[in-house]
């Protein structure tokens, strides 16, 4: 479990397109890396989506987004054209990524048990410290309620 104030815990994933995505890359600028369950689900998407739309005024305020499912690349990359995903999106099939952020849970639906991600999401600053966490994300205005914080964080 990580916490604000930390650093952020270093890991290098495959991209949609197979290409190494570390978070070293983002040195020097903000990221919004945001955890979901499952490429294709109605929240996901509506996430995806909502996160894409917000890109431009992620962008003014010098950050990038990064999603993590344990989609694979190939299912990431037709989950992105199928939305028109601006986004991008990152593979974490061992999961281990997603637990290091604290974002791995035992989930209880329709009666069972299962490990899972929950939909949560890490801003992390130019010099890789955590700025800010949002656990059992609600999807609703969720990419608003990130630029917001954002815009407040940058202004200090």
């Amino acid at each position: 479990m990580v916490e604000i104030g930390e650093l952020a815990p270093q890991f290098c994933l495959p991209g949609a397109d197979e290409k190494e995505i570390c978070l070293k890359d983002y040195q020097g600028r903000w990221l919004v890396l945001y955890f979901y369950p499952r490429d294709n689900t109605s929240g996901c998407t509506r996430e995806a989506v909502d996160f894409t739309s917000a890109l431009p005024r992620l962008q003014e305020l010098g950050a990038a987004v990064l999603g993590v499912s344990r989609d694979s690349p190939a299912s990431h990359r037709k989950f992105a054209e199928k939305h028109s995903l601006k986004v991008t999106l990152a593979s974490d099939q061992d999961h281990r990524v997603t637990e290091a952020y604290g974002a791995w849970a035992l989930k209880k639906m329709y009666g069972k048990e299962s490990y899972g991600a929950v939909r949560s999401t890490f801003l992390i600053d130019p010099e890789g410290k955590i700025a800010h966490i949002w656990k059992k994300v609600s999807v609703k205005g969720h990419a608003d309620a990130v630029v917001k914080r954002l815009g407040e964080l940058v202004q200090k």
